[in-house]
């Protein structure tokens, strides 16, 4: 079946909610930081996470509209991968030109910001498309929704 917006929505928070923490949690104080400390690393690390959660239900909603135009309303797995590519570049540029998600004085490097993005956004990439089918079989059948 293919997931609903609402469906996505629900899996894109919830996902990013558990697993993002996690890898967060193991994969901050291993990120070049820099001059900032362990516990900054976790507030920028954490902060970045929240940010493309909230970013990603407008994300969804965009691809919800573009997804009208295809015959069977759905991406290929392929396009949900790609996707990191416009959900990074969107975030680095609000994380490092702004100050909408960071003060100035707590933006992360490029390599730190990469290694933080692309880690995370594979793992959930990789959940959302193996274990969840696994781990909540029903999840497919309800349209991708959790509630």
């Amino acid at each position: 079946m293919t997931p609903t917006l609402n469906g996505r929505i629900q899996t894109r928070v919830l996902v990013l909610g558990v697993i993002g923490l996690l890898v967060a949690a193991v994969l901050t104080p291993l990120l070049p930081m820099g001059r900032l400390s362990v516990a900054q690393g976790y507030r920028v690390t954490l902060t970045v996470l929240t940010a493309v959660i909230l970013v990603g239900v407008g994300w969804e909603l965009l691809y919800h509209g573009l997804q009208q135009f295809r015959w069977d309303k759905d991406w290929p797995t392929l396009f949900g991968l790609v996707t990191i590519v416009n959900e990074g570049l969107l975030m680095w540029m609000l994380v490092r030109y702004t100050t909408i998600v960071l003060p100035r004085n707590l933006r992360p490097g490029a390599l730190a910001f990469g290694i933080d993005f692309t880690l995370t956004w594979l793992v959930f990439w990789s959940f959302v498309n193996g274990p969840i089918r696994v781990l909540l079989p029903r999840w497919r059948y309800n349209g991708g929704r959790v509630i």
